[in-house]
């Protein structure tokens, strides 16, 4: 597998920020790699945080990292500099501290969340990844490992939640998985103890199993009746080994919002390809599915979001990679900011 090759390409086709452009962006101090060194390290060593910095990072230095994003012992390299929120957005101007929580679902070194603006305040999202607890999904064979669809779909689902909470959202986690957290590793581990909200075992059925998701969605629904609210689905699909596919997206037929998030997703994906990727297409689509139990029994409005192939190497890279992981969910994110300040 030339996986070196491919990863580079997929890094560079998923850079993007979640809420400005990367060009641009001024850097701070430069620093030496020393043994050891990853960009984890290094932005979490100077007060960065690594699931809103490595893209900058990378932008930054891109000329100067190897194979799946590795440092070299004894080069320079740029620190990307914070930037200061502007008056009114939640940070205070001319420095970079602001508002944090604490929240153990995301793990020891995501825990920490800082509130980096209101762009979503008053805005409740729900996030269902799929399978999970006695049914792990699609799997996809990557060298002697196995991939399973929920671990992949549930750590980019963590990393949403994550970018949506830091622009002021209330966001409910459907399917919970208390002692992952997000995991910054190629290979995720399969386990089955997932939980679904707020923490009932996961029946074996397929049809309790959407029963309890639907149900778990509608009652908060009904709790926060005349808020803003969405849900986001997110899936991996499993087809033959050699079909590449691009993310793409399923609503109800009849939910206009929930065609319009969809659609703003999307746009976000296709106006990535084309700044990354201008000789390659996407080929990513928006269509209705209204048969889908969970689409069409949730009160909210819906997106069904369908990651890539975990099949295909290419699309294998997308997921094990965790930048790309990270990636896939800035843009997620970007997407869904933008539905909520065009409503």
């Amino acid at each position: 597998m030339k996986a070196t090759r491919l990863s580079r390409y997929l890094i560079m086709l998923l850079l993007a920020l979640n809420t400005a452009g990367i060009h641009g962006q001024p850097a701070g101090k430069e620093v030496i790699a020393r043994n050891g060194d990853g960009i984890h390290k290094l932005l979490k060593d100077h007060g960065l945080d690594p699931a809103g910095y490595t893209e900058k990072f990378i932008e930054l230095n891109n000329d100067n990292i190897g194979r799946n994003n590795s440092l070299f012992v004894g080069r320079k390299y740029l620190i990307p500099e914070t930037v200061a929120q502007p008056s009114g957005s939640g940070g205070t101007t001319g420095s970079t501290k602001y508002p944090v929580r604490e929240y153990a679902i995301f793990g020891e070194d995501y825990s920490r969340v800082e509130i980096t603006d209101n762009d979503l305040s008053g805005t409740i999202y729900y996030l269902m990844s799929g399978h999970g607890g006695p049914d792990p999904g699609a799997n996809g064979k990557y060298g002697t490992f196995t991939l399973t669809e929920d671990e992949y779909a549930y750590d980019v689902t963590l990393r949403i939640a994550r970018n949506l909470i830091q622009h002021g959202a209330l966001v409910y986690l459907i399917t919970r998985d208390n002692n992952d957290g997000i995991r910054d590793k190629s290979i995720l581990p399969v386990d089955s103890d997932e939980k679904c909200y707020p923490s009932a075992p996961i029946p074996v059925s397929q049809t309790a199993r959407l029963r309890q998701r639907t149900n778990a969605v509608n009652r908060l629904y009904a709790q926060h009746k005349g808020n803003y609210q969405r849900l986001i689905v997110l899936h991996l699909d499993s087809r033959s080994k050699g079909e590449n596919i691009d993310v793409f997206f399923y609503h109800h037929s009849n939910s206009r919002p929930g065609k319009r998030l969809a659609d703003n997703i999307h746009d976000t994906f296709r106006e990535k390809y084309r700044r990354f990727q201008p000789n390659r297409s996407y080929r990513g689509t928006v269509t209705t599915r209204s048969g889908l139990y969970v689409v069409r029994n949730t009160d909210p409005p819906t997106v069904f979001i369908e990651l890539g192939n975990i099949s295909n190497t290419r699309d294998q890279l997308r997921f094990v990679l965790y930048d790309n992981r990270q990636a896939l969910a800035n843009w997620i994110t970007e997407g869904i900011i933008t539905d909520y300040l065009n409503r």
